[in-house]
């Protein structure tokens, strides 16, 4: 099993396609703190409104943990996508290449191959993650420092600074969690299909739907909302009030795991019916 997960690795990370991800959480975050350091001032009156007005702050408010907080917002939409490029490809890239049949004549099962796949996209996504973990927040610390961090959600909160470090590592956790549950849907589309193309956009289509029925809140769709993963991926945000509420995280991070295990079931069973014939 060892020697199939390092092929299965060694095979993702000689394609192309795989930097693709890192290379733009690389150049995104990079802008991001850029712009912050060129324009730093304007946007944070930009995104404390009129609470300067109404309030004295005091202290460095603009600090690597109000940039690494606002770019969790901006790039929560596109992580998504750098994902699935990659976790799109497992099943369906050897279906095109017509290497499966080679596989399976070495002494290989079907479900060794189904939880090998899975493993390296959840190493992916990880390593994808850990990345823009280190450059959002570790970076951030870096230039701009420390501080209190002030969110507006549906009230203001001023988090302590000395509370922000697990905070933000509970947050990217989350994420994590997050993004691999559509890195496994992007799997179970994947060992449907006999192209890379198909299950990338069908993810991303399935997201997009899935978004826009959470956002609008149509109540026509009241009935399902709770069954939709979307539903749960910005659920990050709620350990950035002042009070947590630790049983809706660990409720939602467990219904996201529990799509995980259906997923992955999913494609374990169609798998093991799937005729081979490339």
């Amino acid at each position: 099993m060892t020697d199939l997960i390092k092929i299965e690795l060694y095979k993702i990370f000689t394609r192309k396609r795989t930097y693709i991800g890192f290379a733009a959480i690389i150049i995104i975050v990079l802008l991001v703190h850029f712009s912050f350091l060129w324009e730093g001032e304007t946007i944070h009156q930009f995104v404390l409104g009129d609470l300067t007005k109404s309030f004295y702050m005091h202290g460095n408010l603009l600090n690597g943990y109000l940039i690494s907080y606002i770019t969790l917002n901006f790039l929560w939409v596109h992580i998504p996508v750098l994902v699935v490029i990659v976790t799109g490809d497992l099943f369906a890239g050897e279906a095109g290449g017509g290497t499966f049949r080679l596989m399976l004549t070495r002494p290989v099962t079907r479900m060794q191959i189904v939880f090998v796949k899975f493993f390296a996209g959840t190493v992916y996504t990880f390593l994808l993650m850990l990345l823009y973990a280190l450059l959002s927040l570790g970076l951030g610390i870096f230039l701009f420092g420390t501080g209190d961090l002030v969110v507006i959600l549906d009230s203001v909160s001023i988090i302590p600074e000395n509370q922000l470090f697990t905070r933000f590592v509970l947050a990217f956790t989350y994420g994590f969690i997050g993004m691999t549950t559509i890195a496994f849907l992007s799997v179970l589309f994947s060992a449907m299909s006999g192209n890379s193309l198909g299950p990338i956009l069908l993810t991303m289509a399935v997201i997009i739907v899935m978004s826009l029925i959470t956002t609008f809140n149509f109540q026509v769709f009241n009935a399902i909302d709770p069954f939709l993963m979307s539903t749960y991926l910005d659920s990050w945000m709620g350990l950035f009030t002042l009070r947590v509420n630790w049983h809706k995280i660990y409720l939602h991070a467990g219904i996201l795991i529990l799509h995980c295990i259906v997923f992955y079931g999913l494609t374990a069973i169609y798998f093991a019916k799937k005729d081979i014939l490339t």
